[in-house]
């Protein structure tokens, strides 16, 4: 017990003093590998090696892409692409998310307003660590980046996870309306996988709904996903809150859920996640709900 405290003792100096971490097996077994992984990551973050790609959304009802969700890619210039799966969780665990929701909610903004600039604007989906909630410095970094890169508030959507939503109800509660009063829009991300309380989505000023892929695979008529969708959809536009489905693949989920009612999708069948200059061709399609299906078949 005190050697694998000592362990965790010398791993929370590693970080700068001031936290605490409770002791992991990795940070005995291969802690060398994840703190040098770490330091890689700081020094990432600070040389512009993390950048942003984007996803599209497909809005079913009028047909067009109208926004995409920003996320993290972390080219290493020795190791090349690291699997979010490896450093966001390292992120998370070492304080670094904060540093790091900041540099992609910047440069997204950024993005988003040369898109305007364009002629093409498109809303920017932003995932929001629960450091900045817990921090409560969540809008006064929101009013600066706005501020800084002149990007209409409208036009920025914040992702909250379901778990988070229900951490510290009353001051999230309060934080959300104020980035509500502020323009922003915000999300409710993979509803359905956490303990769902409907009495405080009730009293959450959210804008939509962000079904988890892991409904999305069988979604044929009588299937339980199918119905648990449609539950989630008619609750939803009972709430004035707009059903986004993430994680469409095939051309047959895009075509179920149409049928069902639900506002949006975004997954591989639309596109996967890319830079910026990737995307273009693609907002010129005039048809893109025929041009998905079309491609899943050719």
């Amino acid at each position: 017990l005190l050697n694998r405290a000592a362990v965790a003792l010398g791993h929370a100096k590693y970080l700068g003093g001031n936290t605490w971490q409770l002791y992991r097996d990795e940070m005995s077994a291969d802690g060398g590998e994840r703190l040098q992984l770490e330091q890689q990551l700081r020094r990432g973050l600070k040389e512009g090696h993390v950048q942003a790609h984007y996803q599209p959304k497909l809005c079913l009802k009028e047909n067009r892409i109208y926004a995409v969700e920003a996320l993290a890619r972390w080219y290493h210039p020795v190791r090349g692409m690291i699997s979010p799966v490896q450093f966001i969780p390292l992120a998370e665990e070492t304080g670094l998310i904060g540093e790091l929701s900041e540099t992609i909610l910047r440069q997204a903004c950024s993005q988003a307003k040369r898109w305007l600039d364009e002629g093409a604007p498109l809303q920017v989906s932003v995932n929001l660590s629960v450091q900045h909630l817990r921090q409560g410095n969540v809008l006064e970094l929101v009013r600066t980046v706005l501020d800084d890169t002149r990007l209409p508030a409208r036009l920025l959507e914040l992702e909250l996870t379901e778990s988070q939503l229900l951490d510290d109800s009353e001051r999230l509660l309060a934080t959300i309306a104020d980035l509500r009063a502020m323009g922003v829009q915000v999300a409710v991300d993979d509803f359905g996988t956490g303990y769902s309380s409907l009495g405080y989505l009730k009293q959450l000023p959210a804008n939509s709904l962000k079904i988890d892929r892991s409904f999305i695979g069988d979604l044929s008529s009588g299937s339980k996903d199918a119905a648990i969708i449609r539950a989630i959809i008619a609750m939803a536009h009972g709430l004035s809150l707009e059903v986004v489905a993430e994680g469409i693949e095939t051309g047959e989920q895009l075509e179920a859920l149409q049928a069902m009612g639900c506002d949006a999708v975004q997954g591989y069948l639309i596109a996967r996640p890319g830079p910026a200059a990737e995307l273009q061709s693609l907002l010129q399609v005039e048809n893109p709900i025929a041009w998905a299906l079309e491609s899943c078949t050719a």
